[in-house]
């Protein structure tokens, strides 16, 4: 059924249109027109998009300890000027 050239670029097209916005996105504008290679090629970028935002999320949640170590400190300094602001307006 899928023998003729015409078959594997339609069956190309479909496979493309129900990808995930972000892997169409990567995978489309290479008009891969060889069904295993764009279902490999399709795998690699969702694996590979997984792993970045992995990556992206662990180095948000350390950044975010970092911060949260150094906010008692920002808070304590603005703390006393909010307090003496308010204390000479009341």
């Amino acid at each position: 059924h899928y023998n003729t050239l015409e078959a594997e670029e339609d069956k190309c097209v479909k496979f493309e249109n129900g990808l995930r916005p972000y892997i169409k996105q990567l995978i489309g504008f290479s008009e891969i027109r060889n069904f295993p290679t764009l279902v490999n090629k399709s795998r690699i970028c969702d694996k590979d998009s997984k792993a970045k935002a992995n990556y992206y999320k662990a180095a948000n949640e350390k950044k975010g300890r970092d911060f949260a170590k150094g906010k008692p400190y920002g808070r304590g300094g603005k703390k006393p000027d909010e307090g003496g602001a308010s204390g000479v307006k009341g």
